[in-house]
Formats: structure tokens, C-alpha cells, sequence
């Protein structure tokens, strides 16, 4: 079977997407303020992101104090986003990235600038992503790009519309020529809320199911979950204790043997002087010693 054209497979998305999701339109905001609220959007869904950007906006008392906090403190008022501390990290980087170049917060110029330049501009920024840059693109430099960030990826690779390598350039061939710019901000919006879905939950049959309606093809292309029962590499066999020293009489002995008090010497012990043996005499003596003492003295 011949493998689809990208072209029509990009439609054929537009086109399922709208049946199972509805079309979100951004709120007219200020370039920062786009800004902040793209770190709250990325892979996570709109309704949470809102939430977030009014978290900080509302619980910190200007955008500088929020520069100042900790990424953890960042993270607890943006519990609601799908990675607080990765995008509470965005957050923060991205406004002292704004502040180390322009000693302000107030980009609003940037507006006037041609497309390009500022797009440009955006990129320079640290902590910027492709994807918050797309929808700055869209929601306030009035250009045409498809916001795409790491669950919008899993769904176009999954359809065959994406390859890993075009994940690691962040840029899809022929996305933007096939969605017409009157149609950029539904097809993203759309994409996007699939995306999210699929970054929280990659192995839903029912998200499985909105993929191969794209694209019936897509089965072994489709996340798959890890196995449950991966095989360990056997342990290394334990080595044999040495075999036990026979215990010899000496050695039992002197286990058995009380330890002397430290300090102290051990008393000599005297041995008992040997038994003297009798002698034997013989007759002959005994007969010589009789007559001598039998003789009388002089």
C-alpha cells in the first residue's frame, strides 16, 4: 500500500479534530503577557493554563516579583499545569531573560517590528521555546505558524506526519503551506488540545481510536505501553564458604581455656618432685651387707 501524502494527511487531521474537539481562540493580551501565558500552555490544556497565568498574575504583586521567586514557588501557584516545575522554570528564565536585555518588561515595541526581526528578537530570549514562540506568533505578532509542542509531536508522529528528526528541529515540512493562515489558529488550537490529551495520557484506547481515524495505517505507530514483567539479569552465584579447619585436641584446649585478667601474670606452677623408684638388691649384697653388719668393731 502506497504510504498517504503528507499534504493529505494534514487535512484529513483538520478535519478529524474538528469532530472531537472545539476551536479556542486566544485572549487579546499584551506581548508579555502572551508571553507567560505560552510557558502555561505548553502541553497542557487551555482551561489549566488560564488558571496558571491567573495565579501568577493575581498572586504575585508585579511580574518582577515573579522573577525574583523561587522555581518553587512558581511551581506551587501552577500546580494545575501538566509539569509545574519544568514550566515554572520557563516562566521565570524567560523574564530575566527580558529584564537582563532591556532592563524592563515592556517588549510592547516589538509589535511594529517586521515579522522576522521580531521573531528574531523572541529567539535570543533564554528559556524561550518554539512552541511559546509559535503562539506569540499567532496570538500577537498577527503571523502565521502552528504551535507545536512536545504532545502535538507524539500525535503527528504517531499519524505519520512527523518524524523524530523533524521533533528535534521542532519544525514540521509543509505544515504551515498546508494549513492556510485563515485557518492557523483553529487547526492549532485543535492540534494542540489532542496534543495535551496525549502528553497526560499516551496510552488511552480512546485517543488511540481519534489517531487511527486519521490514519488507519497508524497501529504499530501508535504509543505503546512498556511490559510489566521485563526479565532481570541473573544474580552472580554466591561463592562456597571455605570449609571448616579441623579443630585439633591443642586448639580446643586452649578455646576452652579461661582469657587471664589484663595486668595480671599467670602463676608458675611447681611441678612435684618424681617419685624415687626402690632399689633392687641383688641376694649377693644382701648376704655381704648381713656379715658386715655382724662383725664386730675393734
Amino acid at each position: 500500500m502506497a504510504k498517504p501524502d503528507r499534504g493529505a494527511l494534514i487535512a484529513k487531521t483538520h478535519k478529524v479534530l474538528k469532530k472531537h474537539y472545539k476551536p479556542v481562540t486566544y485572549t487579546d493580551r499584551p506581548l508579555l503577557e502572551s508571553l507567560i501565558f505560552g510557558c502555561c500552555l505548553e502541553n497542557t490544556r487551555y482551561e489549566p493554563a488560564e488558571a496558571a497565568y491567573k495565579a501568577l498574575a493575581t498572586g504575585f504583586f508585579d511580574w518582577n516579583e515573579v522573577r525574583v521567586s523561587t522555581v518553587d514557588e512558581l511551581a506551587e501557584s501552577m500546580n494545575m499545569v501538566a509539569e509545574p516545575q519544568a514550566q515554572a522554570a520557563s516562566v521565570k528564565k524567560v523574564l530575566y531573560g527580558i529584564f537582563e536585555s532591556t532592563y524592563s518588561f515592556d517588549i510592547e515595541s516589538m509589535k511594529k517590528m517586521n515579522l522576522g526581526a521580531a521573531v528574531q528578537k523572541l529567539e535570543k530570549i533564554e528559556g524561550i521555546t518554539p512552541f511559546v514562540i509559535g503562539v506569540i506568533t499567532q496570538a500577537s505578532l498577527g503571523g502565521h505558524a502552528i504551535p507545536l509542542d512536545r504532545g502535538a509531536f507524539l500525535a503527528l508522529k504517531s499519524v505519520g506526519i512527523a518524524t523524530p528528526a523533524d521533533e528535534t528541529k521542532g519544525v514540521v515540512p509543509g505544515l504551515e503551506r498546508a494549513i492556510p493562515k485563515t485557518k492557523g489558529v483553529e487547526f492549532g488550537s485543535l492540534l494542540h488540545q489532542l496534543g495535551a490529551d496525549l502528553a497526560a495520557s499516551p496510552y488511552s484506547t480512546n485517543l488511540h481510536k481519534v489517531l487511527l481515524e486519521i490514519n488507519p495505517d497508524a497501529k504499530d505507530s501508535l504509543p505503546k505501553r512498556p511490559p510489566k514483567n521485563v526479565e532481570k539479569p541473573a544474580a552472580p552465584a554466591a561463592e562456597s564458604p571455605a570449609p571448616a579447619k579441623a579443630e585439633s585436641k591443642s586448639d580446643k584446649g586452649s578455646a576452652e581455656r579461661k582469657p587471664m585478667p589484663v595486668g595480671k601474670k599467670k602463676p608458675e606452677l611447681k611441678k612435684p618432685a618424681p617419685a624415687r623408684k626402690p632399689e633392687k638388691v641383688s641376694p649377693k649384697k644382701k648376704a655381704a651387707a648381713g656379715s658386715l653388719s655382724k662383725r664386730k668393731p675393734r
